[in-house]
């Protein structure tokens, strides 16, 4: 508690800084409303999935549940900067590609969709063309985490916040969290609060319907976070977590405060290893993930982390394999019943969707 006071009272004082930041971001965006700096508009239907604020509002899930709705009627790809990789430009994953070539979130998508197109590049409007390049039986391109990034003019953008640190209420960095102008919000076509309560009523819904004050076109969707049956890291058997059961959670995402609560319910009691947002695990964390699992006095035990964080462990296989490491795959869950308007949207776009010229 005391630790969470101290970084407030810091951010506070970097409110300068903050307002700073805040007359960039606003000149930046000036100039590409005035047509300064310029957008690409590609012939084929891109999805921007994004938000405004950095840190954990469910991208990556999105992008997955767009995979699964698409990947059947259409042929996708994905496009992702590749954060925290050790390539540059434009990389194309395939049979031998690692997190560290793509990073760890589109090395998720591989895994999960093989037979979907991923890709990663820094410049989206240089890597698309090569993406169509080498894969042109692409009809429709989802770009992860790309709403700042307007360079590519994508016909579909759906923008996420986090229910528990709205938008509306954040501020700009470094003293909050966003790193885009909150009237950015009204680029996007659909709006997803994320995180929800399962049990959010109607009215709360509204209020926050109406604390967005979205514009005549948007649509603003509701979901919350579904975990799934966790999986052997590599053997992929599946563990029931039970009240009985103690758990070590190992994770590098900005904020697994949802998973944490998740925790708190299911077990009889779990322990933290928390490493920042896309970190490399190396031999060093690993030797310390098993000093701390070795410290609990329980035989039913098991290390648990998620499946961004999984891809970055994976190259530990000859030494993990017969370690209790287990993921957990997360998916959104739509609230009030929205989900197939919302599937319809995104279906109506792809199949109607003219070419930008």
């Amino acid at each position: 508690m005391f630790s969470n006071f101290f970084l407030r009272s810091f951010r506070i004082l970097l409110l300068p800084v903050a307002l700073v930041y805040w007359l960039v971001i606003t000149i930046r965006n000036w100039l590409y409303n005035k047509k300064i700096y310029k957008s690409t508009g590609f012939a084929l239907p891109i999805i921007c999935v994004g938000n405004l604020a950095v840190g954990g509002t469910g991208k990556s899930p999105m992008v997955e549940y767009l995979l699964r709705l698409l990947e059947n009627r259409f042929k996708p790809a994905t496009l992702s900067r590749g954060y925290k990789r050790r390539t540059k430009g434009y990389v194309l994953a395939g049979d031998t590609t690692t997190a560290l070539d793509i990073g760890d979130e589109p090395m998720q998508f591989h895994i999960k969709f093989p037979d979907v197109p991923v890709a990663v590049g820094e410049e989206r409007v240089v890597a698309i063309p090569l993406l169509l390049q080498d894969k042109p039986e692409t009809n429709v391109i989802i770009l992860d985490d790309a709403l700042q990034h307007r360079a590519v003019q994508a016909g579909l953008n759906i923008l996420l916040t986090d229910s528990s640190n709205l938008f509306t209420r954040d501020f700009y960095l470094p003293t909050g969290d966003l790193r885009d102008l909150k009237s950015s919000y009204k680029r996007a076509d659909i709006i997803v609060v994320t995180k929800c309560d399962p049990a959010l009523t109607a009215a709360e819904k509204n209020k926050i319907i109406a604390e967005i004050k979205p514009l005549p076109h948007q649509q603003v969707f509701f979901t919350t976070t579904r975990y799934g049956k966790a999986y052997h890291l590599f053997t992929r058997e599946i563990v029931n977590i039970t009240m009985d059961m103690e758990v070590l959670l190992v994770t590098g995402i900005a904020n697994p405060a949802h998973l944490k609560q998740l925790l708190e319910k299911h077990t009889a009691s779990y322990q933290l290893l928390q490493y920042p947002d896309h970190h490399i695990f190396n031999i060093d964390d690993l030797k310390e993930i098993r000093k701390k699992f070795n410290t609990i006095d329980n035989e039913n035990k098991i290390i648990l982390t998620t499946e961004k964080d999984a891809v970055r462990l994976s190259k530990f296989q000859s030494d993990m394999h017969d370690d209790p490491v287990y993921v957990i795959p997360i998916e959104h869950h739509f609230l009030f019943n929205e989900g197939e308007i919302f599937d319809q949207a995104v279906l109506q776009f792809v199949s109607t969707v003219k070419p930008i010229i």
